[in-house]
């Protein structure tokens, strides 16, 4: 990595799509990297290998669209999986 890119927020709309999944675990390494390098990421995403990744999660719904837009669930990966209502499992 860079050396300037340090206390960066990057935010990335559903960066696995088309992804085989060797680049995905890829890619799940080089955001971490940035990461671990003092970053901050905000990224949305519906692959599971890339949610089970994060720190923190929100899950948005319950649906799409105009039948979602309510906070379902907040919080690491085990508290997520937790919430009954949450797409996350």
């Amino acid at each position: 990595f860079l050396p300037g890119l340090v206390g960066v927020l990057y935010i990335l709309d559903e960066p696995s799509i088309g992804l085989h999944q060797r680049d995905n675990d890829r890619l799940i390494d080089t955001l971490k990297g940035l990461r671990d390098l003092g970053n901050t990421l905000l990224v949305v995403e519906h692959d599971e290998d890339t949610m089970r990744a994060a720190d923190y999660l929100v899950d948005i719904g319950p649906g799409a669209g105009e039948h979602g837009g309510q906070i379902i669930a907040a919080g690491t990966v085990d508290e997520v999986m937790k919430v009954e209502n949450s797409i996350v499992e």
